[in-house]
């Protein structure tokens, strides 16, 4: 938003330097982005008017003019000019002796023989345009004499405002002034606006199909106008200022009007308007089928989701966006309707990112206009065309629906204190909620505050704090360090094992963290999940990222095809992110930890025979995780894993993951040269922690036996470790498989395995009885549960 300074010391009286003013809206959070003068610096320049040109005697391009400046010098002023614009009667800016201009001084001189007593100006010479063709021509009403800078404005400056997507009520200088007014105590100058009394009937019907999208329309038919008078000079300096290009009185009015009070209008020439069977204008949704010429140029296919204004046979414009080239104001136009509405930001939110370009119209109207506003905003722009360009004006048409509601919002004194850190009173925030024109109410020590048709970001409680402390300034709150007692806490035995430790554990077994997002292709969903149902992205950022992941396997893969594509063939990496899942319809969110291991085990090295990675180098990796709880493995079948080599990990017989080797049918789709392990598992199960018990250390030498048992294949070692270790002797130590046999020499459907078993007390050495007893023991259990038999 850019706006003139001279433009807002004249709506509100403030009494500080535009640097300091720039420097409270930034704190009040409207970060001015930069404060330029309107012109550089420049003297002795006056408004002058053109008597007589004649042609130099001595060259072709120059003309001698007898210039009148007024009282500053005697008589009239001989110059040499050679602009191609310059002819007898013009207003024009003539530069005196003496004068300082951007670029050069002006001194008296000959030029080809003849002397000149000043010069006439360009816009270029004055440094206010890059490029100029000519002189600059001034009003025949411009005084002679006069200063040019003072008659045209041009100590002053333009900002330009950063705003943010909430604060659309400074799109409008009323919204910037209301604001300087607040946060600069200073009085408020807005013009008042009367309504225009009709001077002819003429009406045009409005009918609103979509009340929802446009629940206020108001129009009126202005009759009897000259569209080819000049704008106003205040009136086009002000839109310049603003970065607004001058195109007939009507459309600066429209605009002018707009950047005052921040609502968009329109205007139609009625001439274009078909009114067959004096149906007017209609307010709806297009149709498949319809097309819209626009104002600039682009010839439109219309969608279902496009809001338009229509007569009895055509689509005139897009609603709140840009009008239509056929139904738009001209230098002959002699009578026009004028549209004020407003457009509810849902039906217009979003639309140019759909149509490729924006206007000034739909970059309010999105945000959110003042629609209090909407019926003085036409009043304010009849008045003015009116005055600048004739004609009588009909009364005004209006369709209104229900607008949003603005609700009073219970402000509580002691939640200020709370947020803020400062104990403002009642009075202190009466003043701030009156410098803020907010509509209020107070019992006891609670304000109940109705926020501004203008304020579409006041919502909730603390959004009216933070309003008080703008008011206040940022800057005037204390920043106090935060006092709080300390006490000693108490650590729990039982605890949750932090997310950064098992990143540790992970990066110290040569794992490597990976980051991917968690959208992405349906196809991975139905690949390494089986998931025919994923949680589907409304606004996905790309088509191959339309689902919510519900397992980190996908991408995993992509990070190991990535780097096979690069000749990386080593890759351990690794991920913990969020996971998602519909259960009957609920939509559910959970963290999981995902490993991917490809290649060799070890980096290339002379010292240790090259071996690629497998299943049980990555079961290792899991129990470390899980280490000191026992966990178990069941065979079980995954989509994204190899049907022979893939398990269920389970903690106490409860799922919590799942590991395995790649399934050779993915390998051949996505194109990957070596094949991979992998393992998922659930946060939750890897956070909790066992509760330490306290054993006495033993000093005294272990005693080791080793038993051999023969069982059915179907048996697993997780099974008997299990058993054994449930009704083990208190002095076994240790139980773990050494060898593992399945050859000739036993029965068919049958293997033998090995267990160490380490004996050790505590208070004594064992003895043989002791020592026996215990392994029997153990035998005995695996005889009654597994009918297992010692191996002879």
């Amino acid at each position: 938003m850019k706006f003139s300074g001279n433009w807002l010391r004249k709506l509100v009286d403030y009494q500080c330097s535009d640097e300091e003013l720039a420097h409270k809206l930034t704190m009040a959070g409207l970060e001015v982005e930069s404060v330029v003068p309107v012109a550089p610096f420049f003297d002795k320049v006056v408004v002058s008017e053109v008597v007589s040109v004649q042609k130099h005697a001595n060259a072709d391009r120059l003309n001698v003019c007898t210039v009148d400046v007024g009282n500053h010098a005697d008589g009239f002023l001989q110059i040499v000019c050679g602009a191609r614009n310059v002819v007898p009667g013009m207003k024009a800016v003539c530069a005196l002796i003496g004068a300082r201009l951007p670029e050069l001084n002006i001194r008296q001189g000959k030029i080809r023989g003849v002397e000149s007593f000043g010069m006439l100006c360009s816009a270029k010479e004055l440094g206010l345009e890059s490029e100029s063709d000519g002189l600059i021509e001034l009003p025949e009403n411009a005084p002679t004499g006069v200063d040019f800078r003072e008659y045209n404005e041009l100590d002053d400056s333009v900002f330009t405002l950063k705003l943010t997507p909430n604060r659309a009520d400074c799109l409008g200088m009323f919204g910037i002034a209301r604001e300087v007014a607040a946060i600069t105590a200073s009085q408020l100058n807005l013009p008042e606006v009367t309504p225009v009394v009709p001077a002819i009937s003429d009406i045009l019907q409005i009918r609103v199909e979509e009340p929802q999208s446009c629940p206020l329309y108001c129009g009126r038919i202005v009759k009897g106008i000259v569209a080819s008078v000049q704008t106003p000079l205040w009136m086009s300096r002000y839109l310049v200022h603003a970065g607004l290009r001058l195109i007939n009185p009507i459309v600066d009015v429209i605009n002018y009007v707009m950047l005052e009070t921040g609502q968009p209008m329109h205007a139609f020439d009625l001439a274009e308007i078909d009114e067959k069977g004096g149906q007017g204008i209609c307010v709806r949704y297009a149709a498949a089928d319809e097309r819209l010429l626009l104002l600039n140029g682009e010839c439109l296919a219309l969608q279902d989701d496009l809001l338009i204004i229509v007569d009895s046979s055509k689509p005139l414009a897009l609603a709140g966006i840009m009008g239509g080239s056929e139904s738009g104001v001209t230098e002959a136009t002699t009578n026009i309707f004028i549209e004020s509405a407003f457009f509810s930001p849902a039906a217009i939110s979003g639309k140019s990112f759909k149509l490729g370009f924006g206007s000034d119209s739909l970059h309010r109207f999105e945000r959110g206009v003042d629609f209090s506003m909407t019926r003085s905003a036409l009043e304010r722009a009849t008045a003015l065309i009116l005055d600048i360009c004739g004609g009588e004006a009909g009364p005004v048409a209006e369709v209104h629906n229900d607008l949003p509601r603005r609700d009073a919002v219970k402000i509580r004194q002691k939640r200020i204190a709370k947020i803020l850190g400062i104990n403002f009173g009642i009075e202190l925030i009466s003043e701030y909620f009156q410098r803020l024109q907010f509509d209020y109410s107070v019992t006891e020590d609670v304000f109940y505050v109705v926020p501004p048709a203008s304020r579409f970001d006041l919502v909730i409680e603390e959004d009216f704090i933070e309003e008080l402390a703008r008011v206040h300034g940022y800057d005037l709150i204390p920043a106090l360090l935060p006092k709080a007692p300390i006490h000693m806490l108490t650590e729990p035995e039982i605890g949750v094992s932090p997310i950064k430790q098992l990143r540790q554990i992970l990066v110290a077994r040569d794992y490597q963290e990976v980051i991917n997002y968690t959208f992405v292709d349906a196809q991975w969903e139905a690949d390494f999940s089986g998931n025919g149902f994923p949680v589907r992205l409304k606004n996905p950022i790309a088509s191959h990222m339309d689902v919510m992941r519900s397992s980190l396997f996908g991408g995993l893969i992509n990070n190991l095809q990535f780097n096979l594509n690069r000749k990386q063939s080593r890759v351990r990496v690794f991920e913990i992110g969020a996971c998602f899942s519909k259960v009957n319809s609920e939509e559910k969110e959970v963290e999981n930890l995902a490993v991917l291991c490809s290649g060799s085990v070890y980096a290339e090295q002379w010292g240790i025979p090259d071996r690629g990675v497998d299943f049980f180098d990555i079961k290792m990796d899991v129990e470390s995780l899980f280490w000191p709880r026992n966990i178990s493995f069941e065979s079980a079948v995954h989509p994204a894993l190899h049907p022979g080599k893939s398990a269920r990990i389970l903690i106490e017989e409860r799922p919590v993951g799942w590991i395995g080797e790649l399934h050779p049918r993915w390998q051949r789709k996505y194109h990957l040269s070596q094949s991979a392990v992998l393992f998922e598992l659930k946060i939750e199960a890897l956070a909790s922690e066992l509760l330490p018990i306290v054993q006495t250390l033993s000093k005294l030498p272990p005693v080791r036996r080793d038993i051999a048992v023969v069982v059915r294949k179907d048996v697993s070692v997780a099974e008997l470790l299990e058993a054994m270790n449930l009704e083990k002797d208190k002095s076994v130590s240790e139980i773990s498989l050494f060898d593992l046999y399945s050859g000739e020499n036993l029965a068919q459907g049958k293997k033998s395995l090995a267990f160490r078993i380490l004996l050790q007390g505590t208070e004594k050495n064992l003895t043989d009885q002791e020592i026996d007893r215990a392994v029997n023991g153990l035998i005995s259990v695996l005889d009654q549960k597994f009918g297992a038999t010692l191996r002879g």
